[in-house]
């Protein structure tokens, strides 16, 4: 047993030392740096696990920038340092990279701190460094091992290819065929296939926890026996969206006089045998039974990509108009927004298009002193859809009177286009659009009561500078943004800095964390905010400043 062991440990030690020697040193350093700054902060705080998984890839893709520096050196044929130089530029670049890896480390509690303090969150007393050195160890290994292996595989397909064909061709053909066949694989069978396992768990998951919402009883609400829509076709957020509505005595005891019952239809993916086709013509159908279009206030919303309607933003539209509103929407996913997006993005902008359009069809036949006023709304991905449904020359001739926009995501082509057309003089977080008569933005404080005229059409985008589903994009990784010029939004730390590709990271990683945080930051918007942009753009009368507020307090209270 001992002899076995000796002639394995004399096999894998020099395996090991062939391994370590075989990395390039410029690479090593340049991940050393790339790890360094990945602890700087971003957009949100992070726990130390996925710090750690946000290092890791750093590390990795440093290394690989590292290599390729020092590949295009050798391409262009510069020349090489004397042994001497060579021998103390190691050392002295080490030495310097250590030092740099050592206070960056050091500084991740205070530098995560410094988001937290801003969005009221208790601080860390350490930010574990072991644990997320270990992770990013772990993770940058398994990465670098993976591209080590197709580079191999890359090079021994050029020298056989180079029996048939120049020595360069065949490194171009080589390299051409595995990128190819890498980007087949991980889109149409890794993505795809990816992206149907998570649609059934989401889907499963939804069916798993909704068996204990009670089904409506009143003859006219959504799902009811009465209903077109079934109750076991609408879904978890759904069954929600219906029943945790506040009732009608709910807002009178709080408003005072005469309130009636809020409507919503909302239609669901439950039913196999519907396409968005069919279920929005089902929400259509539905609305008109339950007496939708009779009401002062209609509003089309599109969910986001889980399917959820925030309750700050749809229950406080029922208390401002004391019941006298209908809400209609259907479900297009089921899964994250943060996901969606990524992957499928057109899923949200359909599906709204197509309910919009048949909603729109059937009011604009109304009679217009007998029809209600239409809006529209949208939270993230959602937003992304509506913003896109309502197109103004389609609507020229008899326009809806707003919308409500918040978390707008990064792929908005109409936010992008506004926020790129401001006023110079104001930030991006919180832009000005022209004379502010059509287009408004607010945030965690109320931004609307400009002063200045509003126009018939009304709009509001609800923005947090903190948000990373409305600031990611691909150009982080090569252009430093705008919403780190100052004055900075109020949640965004002074401490974050941009680092070619690592602030890229750091922001795709925030992605998923965008709800983690406490409301009113990230991508949890308050109801405080949504009574400010629903008072602006439906105008409810009989409402003071005093009651708003206690509005406000109302919700704030509520768990």
């Amino acid at each position: 047993m001992l002899s076995l062991m000796n002639r394995l440990r004399n096999r894998v030690q020099p395996w090991i030392a062939w391994y370590w020697e075989s990395f390039s040193f410029v690479g090593l350093v340049v991940a050393t740096l790339f790890f360094a700054v990945s602890v700087t902060p971003s957009l949100l705080p992070r726990v130390y696990v996925v710090q750690g998984v946000l290092s890791g890839f750093s590390l990795a893709i440093g290394y690989g920038v590292g290599v390729a520096l020092v590949w295009g050196w050798q391409f262009l044929e510069l020349p090489r340092p004397t042994q001497k130089i060579e021998y103390w530029a190691k050392r002295i670049t080490t030495l310097l990279a250590v030092s740099i890896l050592l206070v960056f480390v050091r500084q991740d509690a205070e530098w995560q701190n410094s988001i937290r303090r801003l969005m009221d969150m208790p601080p860390l007393e350490s930010a574990d460094p072991y644990r997320f050195f270990l992770i990013a160890i772990l993770i940058a290994s398994m990465i670098v091992a993976f591209v080590r292996l197709m580079i191999r595989s890359v090079q021994r397909t050029s020298r056989r290819l180079e029996r048939y064909v120049p020595r360069r061709i065949s490194i171009g053909v080589s390299t051409l065929l595995f990128v190819t066949l890498a980007f087949l694989v991980s889109n149409d069978l890794i993505a795809a296939n990816l992206l149907n396992v998570a649609d059934r768990f989401f889907s499963n998951a939804d069916s798993l926890i909704d068996s204990g919402i009670e089904q409506p009883t009143r003859a006219m609400s959504c799902g009811s026996v009465d209903s077109l829509v079934t109750w076991d076709s609408i879904g978890r957020r759904g069954k929600n969206f219906i029943s945790g509505g506040p009732s009608s005595d709910t807002i009178a005891a709080f408003t005072g006089g005469i309130c009636k019952e809020p409507i919503r239809v909302y239609v669901g993916m439950r039913s196999e045998d519907l396409d968005d086709v069919a279920r929005a013509e089902l929400a259509l159908e539905e609305l008109k039974r339950v007496g939708g279009f009779e009401r002062k206030v209609l509003i089309v919303a599109t969910p986001t990509g889980t399917g959820w309607l925030d309750e700050g933003a749809v229950d406080t539209i029922e208390y401002l108009h004391r019941g006298d509103t209908a809400i209609v929407s259907t479900q297009y996913s089921y899964l994250p927004s943060w996901l969606t997006i990524l992957v499928d993005p057109e899923r949200s902008i359909g599906s709204a298009q197509l309910l919009f359009d048949r909603v729109y069809d059937h009011w604009k036949t109304l009679p217009k002193d007998a029809r209600p006023s239409l809006f529209l709304f949208g939270l993230s991905l959602g937003s992304l859809g509506c913003e896109e449904a309502a197109d103004l020359l389609q609507t020229f001739e008899d326009p809806i009177q707003g919308a409500v926009w918040s978390g707008p995501p990064f792929p908005s082509k109409q936010w992008a286009t506004v926020v790129r057309t401001r006023e110079p003089e104001s930030p991006v977080w919180m832009p000005r659009y022209r004379d502010d008569s059509m287009i408004r933005f607010t945030a965690q404080e109320n931004h609307l009561e400009t002063g200045e005229r509003w126009g018939p059409i009304r709009n509001v985008y609800i923005q947090h500078a903190s948000d990373p589903m409305i600031w990611f994009s691909p150009s982080l990784a090569w252009r430093r943004p705008e919403w780190l010029n100052d004055p900075r939004g109020p949640d965004v730390s002074q401490r974050l800095r941009w680092f070619p590709i690592v602030t890229f990271l750091q922001v795709g990683f925030d992605l998923p964390l965008a709800t983690s945080v406490p409301i009113g930051f990230g991508h949890n918007y308050s109801p405080s905010s949504y009574i400010d942009a629903w008072v602006a753009v439906t105008q409810p009368t009989d409402w003071t400043g005093p009651e708003i507020e206690r509005l406000k307090r109302r919700f704030q209270d509520l768990p």
